[in-house]
């Protein structure tokens, strides 16, 4: 088990679930759309949110954003040891930074007494894009041994100031790459992990790298804290991190949907009707299994399991529960009739 952090009310390690982050793609001085976007992603199941405070208007509009955010706020930082402090009195749960990239030791001690203070734990994000050059010259390119060693180089930092309340993440735009980094480190250390592959390109090449890369270390135990970083709007990142938490069983609340590919059997729309089904369910927490299937011949049978399902036929269709037929009725009318039955579950 990992040694535990907290951002706000947020635990993250020590046995915790595993919380869902994302990052604003907003300007941090744009306070009102800073928070709109914020409560958006707490709407969508986000538990904490970062935003990039680049200069010192930033840092004051980060402060003005933590006042009436309604999720714990990570102040993402680099180079300037001055705006880590500024965001720490202005309300940060959070910072992070790379402690190698921030100056010497005595702005390295400045950033670590005031988080001791104000009791805000650190993040150390370590990039296989922004790896020291001799580090590169020692590995020859981003290894995950070289993610592991400069994240260790980081922690003795902090650790040198008698700062343990640290969280690490090492991403990469390589799948295994950022996944072998997180076996190597947490086969040596014990401090929680935020896991997440950077740079995943579009959309559906994001959703399938970061589905392989956080749900191959989700299913090894790695893993306290996620991001899928996608090129779209953060609450995206926040459904598709809830439905690789689904997938590798580790959050229950939600509705998993299962259907079928189609094949010549099929006499609807089935294509249609999932996306209907997935949009209009995308928000309902309740922790049951809901099928859409293509035909009456299989489809009750093959999806025996889930709690409630339709399966269309020529114009009509039935609802089954537990692969039992309750309901046949028109197809025009099969989606309400669905959604009023799990209404009432």
């Amino acid at each position: 088990m990992t040694r535990q952090i907290h951002v706000g009310s947020v635990p993250i390690g020590g046995g915790a679930s595993v919380a869902i982050q994302s990052m604003l793609n907003t300007k941090t001085t744009d306070v009102q759309a800073s928070l709109e976007q914020i409560r958006a992603l707490a709407a969508a199941g986000c538990q904490i949110a970062r935003l990039s405070v680049q200069n010192m208007e930033a840092a004051r509009g980060f402060a003005e954003i933590c006042k009436e955010s309604p999720l714990p706020l990570v102040a993402d930082i680099h180079f300037d040891y001055k705006l880590a402090i500024a965001a720490a009195e202005g309300g940060a749960s959070k910072i992070r930074i790379n402690p190698g990239n921030i100056g010497g030791e005595d702005r390295v001690k400045a950033v670590v007494d005031i988080c001791k203070d104000k009791k805000i734990p650190i993040r150390i994000g370590v990039n296989g894009g922004s790896l020291d050059k001799k580090l590169l010259e020692k590995y020859g390119h981003p290894t995950a041994e070289a993610l592991v060693e400069s994240a260790f180089q980081h922690l003795e930092l902090l650790e040198k100031q008698g700062f343990y309340d640290t969280c690490v993440s090492m991403k990469s735009s390589t799948v295994s790459t950022m996944v072998a980094a997180a076996r190597l480190f947490r086969s040596k250390c014990d401090y929680p992990l935020h896991i997440g592959v950077t740079e995943t390109g579009p959309v559906r090449q994001g959703l399938i790298k970061s589905a392989m890369g956080i749900g191959a270390l989700l299913l090894d135990g790695i893993g306290d804290t996620i991001r899928v970083s996608l090129t779209d709007d953060p609450v995206q990142e926040v459904y598709a991190a809830k439905d690789i938490l689904k997938a590798a069983g580790l959050r229950k609340e939600g509705v998993n949907i299962i259907s079928c590919p189609t094949c010549g059997r099929t006499r609807i729309d089935l294509i249609g009707l999932v996306n209907q089904v997935d949009a209009a369910l995308k928000d309902c927490p309740k922790p049951i299994t809901v099928a859409v299937m293509g035909c009456v011949v299989n489809g009750p049978g093959e999806a025996r399991e889930a709690d409630i399902g339709i399966a269309g036929g020529d114009g009509w269709g039935m609802i089954f529960e537990k692969g039992v037929e309750v309901e046949k009725l028109p197809y025009d009318q099969l989606l309400g009739a669905l959604l009023r039955r799990i209404e009432a579950m």
